[in-house]
């Protein structure tokens, strides 16, 4: 279990003041310039040591991303931080933007050197209203101090940071559909490449990171790479917010050391599903396009990239959503793809065609109107969205139901024998 010690985000539920004031009580904004002076490399590489991924989702090493970025051209390079938070189960940057705006404020700045950018953009999602105000009113003070702008921090880096808030769009989350929006364009993903290290915002070097990736930087310079690397195994480094809701008796945020076992990070933070484990029936270890997991595989499964991705699952945003045996399995990933089907951009075809498909065939699924050999046919049209469309939105459609039908194919059979048994007697 992670001592507070170690703890980064050390206001994540809002004990303290969010403003400037309380945020230097805390360390936010210690020794910044003097970090900025050690130099690009030293603050890049620092970083690649750390062993830090993103903790957007993908899970890219942060540090390696930084180095794609071209040196300094006459093109201006840009930081865009990707606080479009929109997938079902998570809610640990919302408490990052409303209650330590200024720790991410410090990261950006830091994150910005690091990438030769003078110009930073914080994309917000547009239903974060109060998150929004306070991250406004962050940025408003740091500037009046001195902390950002011209010379920030005292440091010799001028660095602006601009606010923008999105219109409600999940798409947007996906980097290079933010780009357009920013631009002021349809939110739809472009095709890659180029990547947007270098081709990104307004066709200039660009690096896209999320709100927690970006926060976690200057605590991680200020204790050193050794102190991170320390928590979770081998390349699944350092400590990770976790989002756990669902059938839990208490649902919450809470910072862990990566590894810690998902049974361990329920029953220690959540209060242990609702019941007691024995009433667990699945889990969705990290976020609604992660597939699920039965009770079986929950009870020892560790809570990194490598561990879910041996399960054929994924760590995501580390939203774990819990479900206990009242849950009709079937209609909540119904209900998923139907949330799918309703955000897709509708640039690809096998994502606008095939959203709508799964979540029709996942209607008679639902009711068991349907045949036990329709579910190897929805298993198929899966596979033909997976893998074809631009952004890794179609395959996060699809990843929910592949599965339910990978753990829960005997309960769906029951289902359409039950309907039929019910048809035939009427």
């Amino acid at each position: 279990m992670l001592e507070d010690k170690d703890r980064i985000f050390t206001n994540l539920y809002g004990f303290d003041g969010w403003n400037l004031a309380a945020a230097r009580r805390r360390g936010v904004w210690d020794g910044t310039g003097d970090i900025i002076k050690k130099g690009q490399p030293w603050v890049v590489e620092e970083t690649k040591n750390s062993g830090l991924r993103g903790r957007g989702g993908a899970g890219f090493p942060t540090g390696m991303k930084w180095s794609f970025m071209p040196k300094p051209s006459d093109k201006p390079h840009y930081l865009l931080v990707n606080a479009d938070e929109s997938e079902p189960g998570t809610c640990k940057d919302r408490d990052i933007l409303r209650y330590d705006p200024h720790r991410l404020l410090e990261g950006v700045l830091i994150a910005a050197f690091a990438i030769n950018a003078h110009t930073a953009y914080i994309y917000v999602r547009g239903e974060y209203y109060n998150e929004a105000s306070h991250l406004q009113q962050a940025i408003d003070e740091a500037y009046s101090y001195g902390l950002l702008g011209k010379n920030a921090c005292g440091s010799g880096w001028d660095c602006d940071v601009y606010l923008h808030r999105g219109a409600g769009a999940y798409v947007c989350g996906e980097e290079t559909a933010l780009m357009e929006s920013l631009e002021g364009k349809k939110g739809q993903p472009r095709n890659k490449p180029p990547f947007p290290a270098g081709a990104g915002l307004y066709s200039c070097p660009t690096t896209i990171n999320n709100v927690e990736t970006i926060a976690s930087v200057p605590e991680i310079l200020r204790r050193g790479a050794t102190w991170f690397s320390g928590f979770g195994r081998p390349k699944n480094n350092g400590t990770k917010l976790f989002s756990i809701s669902g059938h839990v008796e208490q649902p919450c945020n809470v910072e862990e050391a990566m590894s810690i076992p998902l049974k361990e990070l329920v029953e220690k933070h959540a209060g242990g599903v609702r019941g007691g484990w024995d009433n667990l029936l699945a889990i969705i270890p990290g976020g609604s396009s992660t597939p699920i997991l039965p009770r079986e595989i929950c009870d020892t499964v560790l809570m990194d990239f490598d561990a879910l991705r041996e399960v054929r699952s994924g760590l995501g945003t580390a939203a774990v959503i819990v479900m206990d045996k009242s849950t009709d399995v079937i209609y909540a990933i119904a209900r998923l793809a139907k949330f799918y089907m309703h955000e897709s951009c509708g640039q690809c075809t096998p994502c606008r065609e095939g959203t709508a498909w799964l979540w029709r065939m996942m209607q008679r699924m639902v009711r068991g109107d349907a045949t036990v050999a329709e579910i190897d046919q929805l298993l198929d049209v899966t596979k033909e969205i997976e893998g074809h469309t631009i952004c890794a939105f179609g395959d996060g459609a699809v990843w929910p139901v592949q599965g339910l039908i990978r753990h829960f194919k005997p309960q769906m059979i029951e289902r359409i024998e039950q309907y039929r048994k019910i048809a035939k007697a009427a």
